[in-house]
Order: C-alpha cells, then sequence, then structure tokens
C-alpha cells in the first residue's frame, strides 16, 4: 500500500504548525510567564527556541524525513539490529499518554465554550469562582465532555493525512490566528492595557535565576512538540523535495508568534482588571471568567476566546492521535479505522481516570512533560548526532548537497544537535528534579 504524504506545502506547514501550536500556546504559555515574571522569561524563551530547539527540531525531522516511517519504524529502519528501537516506543507510549489528559483539558475548554455561547459569564449572579471546580470535581461533566473532544479528534484522524488531517489544518490554523488576534485587538484597546504590554515585554533580569532558564527552556520544548515523536511522524509525510530548515523555521516562527499572540490577547487584561498575573494553571479556567464578566463586550470575547482554544487544543490532539495510529497502520497492518478505534479506545480509558481524579492527571501531567517528553529529546539528538552517520544527516538537511544556505550553516546545527542539545536537554531533566 502506498503510503500517504502530505499533498502540498501549506498543507505541510499548517499540519506541522498546528502540531505545535495547541495549549501549550494558549493555556501553558501565558500563566508560565505569569508565574515566572514576565519579559524575562519571554526573552529567554525566544533566545531557546533559536538558539537550541530550532536544531532539535531539524533532528526530528531528519529522523522522520530519512526513513519515511513511524517513530518506532524510523529507529529499527535508520538502526537494524539494536536497541535503538525502544526509543521509538518511547516515542508512541509518550504522546498516548498526554492525549489521554489533554483530552481532558480539551473537554474543559469544550464545557468553557458552551458556556460562553449561553453567556454564562455574564449573567448576573453567575458563580463564577466556583464554576470550574464544580464541573471538573463533578463526576459525569467531564468524562462527557473528554469523550465528545476524543471522539472529534478521532474523526479527524479518520480521514487521513490529506483528508482529514491537511484538510483540518487548512482550515482551522487561519481560523485560530484570527480569533486570537479578534481578542488581542479587544483586550489592547481596554484603558491601562499598556500596562500588561510593559510588564510582557520589558525584561527584569533581577528575577533570573536557574529555575526561571529551566522553565523557559522546558517550555520551549512542550510548545514545539519535541520528544513526542509528533513532529517524526508529520515529517515522514514531508516530500524529500522540500526544504527541512526552510520549513522547521516558518513552523516555529508560526509557534512563537502565536504564543505572542496569546500572551498580548490575555496578560493586559489580566492587568487591567487588578487580577494577579500569577495565578498559575488556573489562569485560563477561573481567572479569564471574571475579566468576561466584567469587560465591555466580554461574553462576545468569552465566545471567541473559548473556541480559540478549543480549536488549538484539536489542532495538536489530531498530532498526538497520528502518531499511534501510524504505528498501529505501518507496524501493525491494521486499517485506519481500527487503528484509530484502538487509540481512542485506550485514551478513553485512561482519560476517564484522569477526568475523574485530579491526583491521576498531575502525575500522567508530570511524568509525560517532566520525563518522557525529556527522555524522548535526549536520545533523539544523541541519535541524530552520535548514531547517525555526519555525511547522511548533511545529505538529508541540504537535500543531497543542493541547498547552498543549508550548506553553510550545517557545521553549527551540527555541533548544537551534537554537543549543545544534549546538555540543554540533561539541564531540564536534572532541574527537574532539584529545582
Amino acid at each position: 500500500m502506498k503510503r500517504e504524504k502530505f499533498s502540498s506545502r501549506l498543507g505541510i506547514l499548517l499540519a506541522m504548525a498546528g502540531s505545535a501550536v495547541g495549549l501549550g500556546n494558549m493555556w501553558r504559555f501565558p500563566y508560565m510567564v505569569g508565574v515566572n515574571g514576565g519579559g524575562a522569561f519571554i526573552l529567554l524563551y525566544i533566545i531557546f527556541v533559536i538558539v537550541l530547539c530550532l536544531p532539535i527540531f531539524f533532528s526530528e525531522f531528519i529522523l522522520g524525513r530519512r526513513s519515511q516511517a513511524n517513530a518506532f519504524g524510523a529507529f529499527r529502519k535508520l538502526a537494524p539490529g539494536t536497541a535503538w528501537p525502544l526509543v521509538g516506543i518511547l516515542a508512541i507510549a509518550t504522546p498516548m499518554i498526554i492525549l489521554s489528559y489533554y483530552s481532558v483539558v480539551g473537554g474543559w475548554s469544550l464545557k468553557f465554550l458552551a458556556n460562553a455561547l449561553s453567556f454564562s459569564f455574564t449573567k448576573e449572579g453567575a458563580d463564577l469562582g466556583s464554576m470550574f471546580g464544580n464541573f471538573a470535581g463533578s463526576t459525569w461533566g467531564p468524562c462527557i465532555a473528554h469523550t465528545l473532544f476524543l471522539a472529534t479528534t478521532a474523526g479527524i484522524v479518520l480521514g487521513g493525512v490529506q483528508k482529514g488531517i491537511e484538510r483540518f489544518s487548512k482550515v482551522m490554523m487561519p481560523l485560530l490566528f484570527l480569533l486570537v488576534i479578534a481578542m488581542g485587538i479587544r483586550t489592547l484597546t481596554l484603558p491601562k492595557a499598556g500596562e500588561g504590554l510593559v510588564w510582557l515585554f520589558k525584561p527584569d533580569f533581577s528575577k533570573v535565576g536557574i529555575s526561571v532558564c529551566a522553565a523557559a527552556l522546558g517550555q520551549a520544548f512542550y510548545s514545539l512538540s519535541l520528544g513526542y515523536g509528533i513532529m517524526l511522524t508529520y515529517s515522514s509525510y514531508v516530500d524529500k523535495k522540500e526544504n527541512i530548515a526552510t520549513s522547521a523555521v516558518k513552523i516555529t516562527g508560526m509557534d512563537l508568534l502565536f504564543s505572542l499572540l496569546a500572551s498580548c490577547a490575555i496578560m493586559p487584561a489580566v492587568f487591567v482588571f487588578g487580577l494577579e498575573p500569577n495565578a498559575g494553571a488556573g489562569l485560563v479556567f477561573n481567572t479569564l471568567p471574571h475579566i468576561f464578566a466584567t469587560m465591555p463586550l466580554g461574553g462576545l470575547v468569552a465566545i471567541i476566546f473559548f473556541l480559540a482554544l478549543l480549536v488549538a487544543a484539536l489542532t495538536s490532539s489530531v498530532s498526538l492521535c497520528e502518531v499511534g495510529v501510524a504505528f498501529l497502520v505501518e507496524e501493525k497492518h491494521l486499517k485506519r479505522s481500527t487503528a484509530t478505534i484502538i487509540v481512542f479506545a485506550f485514551c478513553w480509558i485512561v482519560g476517564i481516570f484522569c477526568a475523574l481524579n485530579g491526583k491521576v492527571f498531575d502525575i500522567f501531567d508530570y511524568v509525560s512533560s517532566n520525563i518522557l517528553m525529556i527522555l524522548g529529546s535526549l536520545f533523539m539528538v544523541i541519535f541524530v548526532g552520535w548514531r547517525m552517520k555526519r555525511t547522511d544527516v548533511f545529505d538529508e538537511f541540504t537535500n543531497g548537497g543542493t541547498l547552498a544556505a543549508n550548506k553553510r550553516i550545517f557545521g553549527f546545527v551540527w555541533f548544537v544537535i551534537k554537543w549543545l542539545a544534549p546538555i540543554a536537554v540533561l539541564f531540564i531533566f536534572i532541574s527537574n528534579f532539584i529545582g
């Protein structure tokens, strides 16, 4: 059976950008900025994305396109008869675990969009302080929302690479950017919104320490979906004539831009209405409804925001699901429909436990984000930098030596992949246990 590929350059960019752009940008990035002091964190984040994460992105791109296989098949094909395919198993297990609890957060987004559509945030006497807690702590609500969100994800993946993932990304990614820009425009027209922008973009280096550096580097990994096997899987659908460096730079740029847009849409409003920017993970679901309740046209802004949050969640959940589906289709020779049902069933069962028990949710989140993702990134850069031949990496990165610009920067890219990236990833890993 002929292996599917993305049909166009635009499809590649929007699908891979959709994988990177998700709850990590709209839910995690603003509150990470808040708890880590604002502008200095953002500056460190930008530096880490450009200097370290981009070359690591190249590594996953090279692995996927070189092998033209799923996360497990890539290591089996490039390092036959070795233990390296175990890294592929890790790269498949990680997104399955993440999707299990990620779909719970996606379900929260779905519920809060429904609340926004019914103008629950702006109704007189609305109990905004306990709205999220009451829903998340209930039995049936989170489970139903989790099921609906995961079923939507599976339905998109069921359509295949071109008719499902690519078609969805071409529609939803432009919509997502438009929604966030619309909310940003409304937020920035509020009185004193400039104070929030100053806080966001004026670095206070007195707040910079090892923990802030580690948080910025970890957020860069999280935001770009590095170490999950997602970019490896998606890049295996990319044609050999595409320029790895150009594609990766554009995708990284879109992800970075979206993170900044989301922060500009959220944080100034936090300042305008006198709320705390360091509200943590509850910023989106606990804090923002208070803003919408008192903001002029807040009901409409709430609809725009939670629709954008839901779309962002879906663009990433689709890529998480595809990693497992690709493995089952290519390695176990299952039909895409059967493989999708199996992934759905696994993530649904595990996700139910996450939806009903906050401790289980937190354990899955911590283990995947602070251990599995980081180990996956570490093994991948070590494989490309130390196991693959330099000539093979050069060949893939420069399209057989035909790309002059890529040839000029290859020396630096190779140095980062071989030396700097492993050290940086180890730094994140260790800091999670001593910070």
